[in-house]
């Protein structure tokens, strides 16, 4: 015989005929929309953060989103005005809606409670979201799809989770000139604190960051340039930099802010971990990295690897190194990155290596998904994203070999959603090639060319939504794959002939 509803046990230890309702207070409901009935005012005190789908109590719901309409109109919105607009025939209890609307109105509570009744709405809301998220996880599970694989429920139940932590507050809507002031103060007052005096996060070469204030939050900037250029290495050594001089500071809530530096993650779609480290330690200790692979050191180099490798455990550079990653894995590895670790940039090697959420033919179509993609999370984690790209071949065509933004590959919509644009050239490079080129003539020419760039290289600022473009001369040791900062003939030492 199958079971009615009254014979279904809810939950352990209840009755035949106990049922756990979900989280709602219907009391505050009716507070609040008393108090707004009664004074409109009580209104713009929860607005901002509360909508009518918070409300448990489909009739409420109703008569807030009335009573919103009407306000935003300049109505005057009370028990007389808003009988109109809801459903006569429907009861409450024994009472009509008219009947019901009056009640609220005599009943009603000042209007210095509205926020806190608001408050309290919203977050039986956001418990009640919980158990849907909890309950959506379970049924899927059982009857999962064909083509869904749990590691994909596993990102969407993670990505809605998220969407809920970062929606769930009060904050939001206008802020009066004054606090806009005290938050450009504030902002000056942790530049004048941070080294190198930036509104950004610092990158740890001094010309780049003094072109762009340092790396900015929720801007995705683009670092694009041709095999060889070294934009992988200028990659690495603005990571290591940034992670090396973390300063992290306990909040009141107990919660950790940086004040230098930060927590750094790096998707390494190209090159294993391994390779990436190897990179690094390269860079830090002056060891060619072929040497290190081919085990060519002796035993000092050998403890200056231990060394830098113990100091490596320390800082907070965090690398994912899963090919062929689609945009949606990525944001969810990010979101769970910056709820267990902190996350204060997201580097992201490289953008044509990535998948769209769907696979289409349509490679242009893909990647205005990803760049689209990345944006989005930019502002969402409120965190400088650093997404390498590549160049076309159209650059080797040029005699001038510098890049420029028609350069990058599917350029629409890279150009397009990149706050910032920064090319890798290393003239260098070219020169030399061209000397070793036996069809060409002119190797005096070519020769002093290479002179004059070796050991330079130029980060090319093609667009910069906040400030100047132009372009940062850097040094570059090819042995070492390290950009540092150039040093001036003025800053070097006094010569003695």
């Amino acid at each position: 015989m199958a079971e009615t509803a009254e014979n279904i046990v809810a939950g352990p230890g209840s009755g035949p005929t106990s049922y756990r309702t979900a989280p709602n207070n219907i009391e505050a409901e009716q507070a609040l929309l008393g108090a707004i009935l009664v004074n409109n005012d009580a209104f713009y005190r929860v607005s901002d953060f509360l909508e009518p789908d918070h409300f448990y109590e489909p009739l409420h719901r109703q008569i807030y989103k009335v009573t919103s309409d009407m306000i935003r109109a300049a109505k005057r919105a009370n028990p007389v005005t808003i009988k109109t607009f809801l459903p006569e025939d429907e009861k409450v209890g024994d009472m009509t809606v008219a009947t019901y609307l009056a009640r609220l109105a005599s009943e009603a509570t000042t209007i210095i409670n509205a926020e806190d009744y608001g408050r309290s709405i919203y977050d039986l809301a956001t418990r009640r979201n919980l158990i849907g998220i909890g309950e959506d996880m379970v049924n899927i599970a059982f009857d999962a799809p064909v083509d869904m694989t749990p590691n994909v429920q596993i990102e969407d139940a993670e990505r809605r989770l998220f969407e809920l932590a970062e929606t769930g507050r009060y904050d939001g809507g206008f802020n009066d000139f004054g606090s806009a002031v005290g938050n450009a103060i504030d902002m000056a007052s942790a530049a004048f604190q941070r080294d190198g005096h930036l509104s950004g996060i610092a990158s740890g070469l001094r010309v780049l960051d003094q072109k762009m204030g340092g790396l900015q939050q929720s801007d995705l900037i683009v670092l694009a340039g041709r095999p060889a250029m070294g934009k992988t290495s200028l990659a690495t050594n603005i990571a290591f930099n940034i992670a090396e001089s973390y300063e992290p500071e306990i909040q009141a809530d107990g919660t950790s802010k940086s004040v230098n530096g930060g927590v750094v993650g790096f998707f390494s779609l190209e090159m294993a971990a391994e390779q990436l480290a190897t990179r690094i330690i390269a860079e830090q200790t002056e060891i060619s990295s072929s040497k290190i692979r081919r085990g060519e050191i002796n035993e000092a180099e050998f403890e200056k690897l231990v060394g830098c490798s113990q100091m490596m455990h320390r800082i907070p550079l965090y690398i994912d190194q899963t090919g062929g990653i689609s945009i949606a894995q990525l944001a969810a590895r990010a979101r769970r990155l910056k709820r267990q670790r902190g996350l204060d940039v997201l580097i992201i090697d490289y953008i044509q290596l990535m998948q769209g959420n769907k696979r289409t033919e349509n490679r242009v179509q893909e990647i205005t998904e990803i760049t689209t993609g990345l944006k989005a999370l930019a502002k969402e984690l409120d965190v400088p994203i650093i997404a390498l790209s590549q160049l076309s071949r159209q650059v080797e065509n040029r005699e001038d070999k510098r890049p420029q933004l028609s350069d990058l590959r599917e350029s629409g919509s890279i150009e397009q959603d990149a706050d910032v644009v920064l090319f890798v050239y290393r003239d260098e490079y070219y020169a030399e090639r061209l000397m070793n080129d036996t069809d060409n003539k002119d190797y005096e020419k070519n020769a002093q060319r290479y002179e004059a760039g070796r050991g330079k290289a130029e980060v090319i600022i093609a667009k910069q939504r906040h400030g100047p473009t132009g372009t940062a001369n850097l040094a570059f040791q090819a042995e070492f794959t390290r950009f540092t900062d150039l040093i001036d003939d003025d800053h070097l030492p006094e010569r003695f002939e």
